[in-house]
Order: structure tokens, then C-alpha cells, then sequence
């Protein structure tokens, strides 16, 4: 999750964002306040096979015989052994799959048998540590409380991975619980992983929650992976890392098997550096699953493939608003979002300035007690199936373990909303009723649907956030402001596409709308992406340019 300057205080953008303790203070290494260094002169890393590849190619390659799925693992692990671990060291990946070659080689042999699965077939994938695998990886949401639990199943994003010949190469590092332990935290440091850095200038941070998993596709470690999302924790990663981004209409796919924050906001969605891979992804991670009753709602809605909707001249005759209220938080990312409207007039969009959601100022503390009261009630469920598997069993153990582990689970940032969401009351407590209807009204009805009603409009603009903030673990984060809160919070699909860099800095553009509107928003982030191809990959720049 993320926060937004403009709304609550909460720290919505990092919301959502292998040894046991004895190693712990080891794996985090040594953390400082703000790193200035003395040069912009960019890192020396080896050139890379597969830079920038798409799964098209990958598939491509593995068909004629160039490739195979072990070759690609095989080069992908080489990869994140020398940026991740060693070089530029961006610590995006928290751990690796030590079954993934043979995975690979399982799935060649397919191939060869049977032909592949589809377009995933052989394709290496890195998934956020707070989705659940049964293998012999664990699932700890970056929290040395959960070091060594055992999930009883796969999530079903997992397993849809899986069941897609998906290579699942390792987790990635997040914002520990999806940030909403602290509102003061820095986005991508976890106990257990340590400070993500991002890859365009190792100093910014790369957002959260998701911060691994955006890392990590930004710097070229895997094809494709999956983030998360409470508020801006996927959009948000994307943004600061200059990759696409798309978090789904709630129920669009299961939460389950996810360590979860919010059942009436969560979301599970594709990180990569193309609308193409991004769309691709979507498509084999839908489906009804028995466990999340939020996806009964797809009959009659979901589609397995969503490729059709990639029109590069889909802006031609689309009708799309700029939110207004979402922008001015930053003059330069003000600059780029005109030309990019500019743009999409040229493309034959017509554009309705100012489109604004003139009920975003009311949500006041509504979303806060909305996350919260649901952590509470949704983190007890989670850790209850764990059983005795795991050493926690309700969120008080955690706020106890965490007070008990304090030097290496509280060096920089302390657990005040944990301590708040402690004190929450039930889900049928009329403070959380009203809060909910609050904030589903004010965003969706009186919201997002009023206002694209009124101007007969096909999707929303904003800019997704602003660049990279320095990393800082004396006062956390500091990022000017982001367009997360209005999708999340109603449950409605967002995508974020690159549009443009500051200070070689990248910063992204966003497109939201109606729930399961995410066929026009593939097609019109598409377009944008085709008449623009603003994603350049990272320097691993020390600091920003202009900045020494």
C-alpha cells in the first residue's frame, strides 16, 4: 500500500507493499539515513542476454530450439547473482527457488512431449513474499515472525502460475506486511530482507510495497512478476521503477493464500516492462477459486485472455478525463502529464479538463478504519491456518515478537499501526459499517461511475506518482503525492504505464475506470505505450542525475 499527501494520513502507498533470527541483523547489512555519493557515474554490470526480452521472444526462442526453459533459468539466476546480490547489490529478491532448474527441466521435457501450456510455458516469474507456496520456499511478508511457517496450500495465484508452466524463480522483497506496520516506515525494508534500492539511482527508493517485485523487473532479473496491492502497492513500485503495472477489479483474481490486509481492498497483479507481458500475465492468473468469494462475481465477466484488446491506434475515438485533483503535486510531473495529454489528442482521444472526483476530500479517516479494522480480522484468519507451523498465531503475537526482536525487526521504524489496528473492534461494528459504505459510496457511485457518467467517459487520467524519493530511515518516506487512492479504495482497475523521466528519474501515467474495465484499459494504455515507448531500462546510477 501507499500514502498520498493529499488524503489521509496514513501510510497508504506502502501499505501493501533465508535464515532464521541468529542471521536476521546479517541479512539486513549495513543500513544508512540517506546515501549521497559522490558520483553519478553509473555501475559497470555485465551485459545481459536477455535484457529488455519479452515473452514473446522467450516463447519464440524455446520453439525454434535457442532457448530452454533451463538455459533461461540457468542466465536469469546468473543475472540476479551478480546485480542483485553482488554489483550494483539492489537486494530486490529475498529468496530463490531451490527447485527452479529442476522445474525448468520438468517443463522442457514437456515440451518436447506434449507441447507447451501456453504463452507462460518455461517463463520465469518472481512472486511477492506474502503470497503463499507449498514448496521449499517460505512466505514471511519480509517478517522474521514468520520465518519457517509453512503454508497449508499454495495461493491460488501460485497455483495458477504453476498450472500455466510458469518457472516460479523466487519471492521478492517488500515493505514489510505490506507497510502497514508503521507511518513512518521506509518503503522496501523488511526484517527479513533488509533495503531494497532502485535500480535508476541506487539512493531513491523504489516504493512499495511491491519494491522487489518492481525492482526486479526494472533491472531485467526475471520476464515477468506479481505484485501486490492494498493502495498504490503495485502502481505505485511501477512508477518509481518506470514498468507497467495493472491492479485488477477486486474478485478479478483470488486473494487467497495471500497474507492479507484488507479483503475489501486487496489485490494480486502483473509487474512487467510491456503492456504486452503485463497483459499476457493477467490472463493466466483469473479464475473462480472456492477460497475468495469475491470471485463468484466473475460469471460472466472474466476473460482468460485479454491480448485481443491490444489496439495500437486504441486511442482513436476514446473518450478519457484528467483528474485534476490527482495532479500539481510536482511542476515537472505537471509537464509531462500535459504532453502526454497533448499526445493523446494528436491519437484522436477526446479529453475532458478537468474531470475531477470531487468526492476524494471527503473520505477523511474512512479508508483507515476500513484497512485496519479489516487487518486485524484478516491477519487472525491467515495466521489461525498456519496452525502450529507457525510461532504467531494472532496480530498481539506479532506486536509482541516485534517488541522482543525489537534491534532487528524495529531499527529504523516502530509498529504504531499494528498497536492501532490491535485496538480495532469486529467487522460488525458500526464504526467499520459506516466507514465501508463511506467509502465504496463517495468512490464508486458519487465517484469514479458519477463522474465518467457524466462526461460519458471511457477511462480516467492521472499521474501515477512522482519520482523516487531519496531513501530515508530517519524519517521514511517522503513521496509528494500519487492517483492510487480512487481505484483502490473503490475495488476498480489501474494501470500505470511509463510516461517520461525527471532527472533520469522514471515517472508513470495512469489509467483507471469502472470495475471489469480492464479491456479498455489495456487497449488505451497500450496505444499510449505504442506512440510513445517512454520505458528505457536503469543505469544503476549511484544517485540521481544532476543530483551530485
Amino acid at each position: 500500500m501507499t500514502k498520498s499527501s493529499n488524503l489521509s494520513g496514513l501510510n497508504r502507498r506502502h501499505f501493501l507493499r533465508a535464515g532464521m533470527l541468529s542471521g536476521a541483523a546479517a541479512a539486513t547489512g549495513p543500513l544508512v539515513a540517506q546515501v549521497q555519493p559522490e558520483t553519478t557515474a553509473p555501475r559497470s554490470t555485465p551485459p545481459f542476454e536477455f535484457d529488455e526480452i519479452t515473452i514473446t521472444a522467450l516463447q519464440e526462442g524455446m520453439q525454434s530450439g535457442k532457448f530452454t526453459a533451463r538455459g533461461i533459468a540457468e542466465k536469469y539466476l546468473a543475472r540476479i547473482d551478480s546485480i542483485d546480490k553482488h554489483g550494483p547489490a539492489l537486494n530486490s529478491i529475498i529468496e530463490l527457488n531451490p527447485d527452479a532448474l529442476d522445474v525448468a527441466d520438468a517443463l522442457d521435457h514437456e515440451r518436447k512431449t506434449k507441447g507447451p501450456r501456453g504463452p507462460l510455458h518455461g517463463i520465469p516469474v518472481l512472486i511477492k513474499d506474502n503470497i503463499a507456496t507449498r514448496d521449499r520456499m517460505q512466505t514471511t511478508a519480509g517478517s522474521l515472525a514468520l520465518v519457517g511457517s509453512v503454508p497449508p496450500k499454495d495461493a491460488m495465484v501460485a497455483r495458477k502460475l504453476r498450472d500455466a508452466g510458469a518457472m516460479i524463480l523466487g519471492k521478492t522483497n517488500l515493505s514489510e506486511w505490506a507497510n502497514i506496520r508503521s507511518s513512518h516506515s521506509a518503503s522496501g525494508w523488511s526484517g527479513r530482507g533488509g533495503q531494497t534500492h532502485n535500480p535508476y539511482a541506487l539512493d531513491r527508493n523504489p516504493s512499495g510495497s511491491s519494491s522487489g517485485s518492481g525492482v526486479a523487473v526494472a533491472a531485467n532479473l526475471c520476464a515477468i512478476a506479481i505484485g501486490t496491492e492494498t493502495d498504490g502497492s503495485i502502481v505505485s513500485p511501477a512508477n518509481n521503477n518506470g514498468i507497467v503495472g495493472i491492479k485488477p477489479t477486486l474478485g478479478l483474481v483470488s486473494r487467497a493464500g495471500i497474507i492479507p490486509i484488507a479483503h475489501s481492498q486487496d489485490a494480486a497483479g502483473p509487474m512487467a516492462r510491456t503492456v504486452t507481458d503485463a497483459t499476457i500475465l493477467l490472463g493466466a492468473l483469473i479464475g473462480i477459486d472456492s477460497d475468495d468469494p469475491a470471485t463468484l462475481a466473475l460469471h460472466g465477466k472474466a476473460l482468460t485472455d485479454y491480448t485481443p484488446f491490444l489496439d495500437a491506434k486504441g486511442l482513436a475515438g476514446a473518450r478519457v478525463g484528467v483528474v485534476r485533483k490527482l495532479c500539481g503535486f510536482h511542476d515537472a510531473v505537471d509537464k509531462l502529464m500535459n504532453d502526454a495529454i497533448d499526445l493523446l489528442k494528436r491519437e484522436g482521444a477526446a479529453v475532458a479538463d478537468p474531470a475531477d472526483i470531487t468526492t476524494l476530500d471527503q473520505l477523511g479517516d474512512a479508508e483507515e478504519e476500513v484497512l485496519l479494522t479489516e487487518f486485524k480480522a484478516d491477519l487472525n484468519a491467515y495466521l489461525a491456518q498456519l496452525g502450529d507451523a507457525a510461532l504467531v498465531h494472532t496480530l498481539q503475537d506479532i506486536i509482541e515478537f516485534n517488541q522482543q526482536h525489537h534491534e532487528q525487526e524495529m531499527p529504523f521504524f516502530g509498529q504504531d499501526l499494528f498497536i492501532k489496528a490491535q485496538g480495532k473492534g469486529s467487522l460488525y461494528g458500526k464504526e467499520y459499517l459506516d466507514a465501508l459504505d463511506k467509502c465504496r459510496r463517495l468512490t464508486r457511485g458519487q465517484g469514479i461511475d458519477a463522474i465518467m457518467d457524466q462526461y460519458k467517459l471511457d477511462a480516467l487520467l492521472a499521474p501515477t506518482g512522482a519520482p523516487a524519493w531519496l531513501t530515508d530511515h530517519i524519517h521514511g518516506d517522503h513521496d509528494l503525492g500519487g492517483s492510487s487512492t480512487p481505484a483502490a479504495v473503490a475495488g476498480y482497475p489501474h494501470i500505470t504505464v511509463p510516461m517520461g523521466f525527471i532527472l533520469g528519474l522514471p515517472v508513470g501515467i495512469s489509467f483507471f475506470g469502472r470495475a471489469w474495465s480492464e479491456p479498455t484499459l489495456i487497449k488505451l494504455a497500450y496505444a499510449f505505450e505504442q506512440a510513445t515507448h517512454h520505458r528505457r531500462p536503469p543505469r544503476f546510477l549511484p544517485t540521481a542525475e544532476g543530483s551530485a
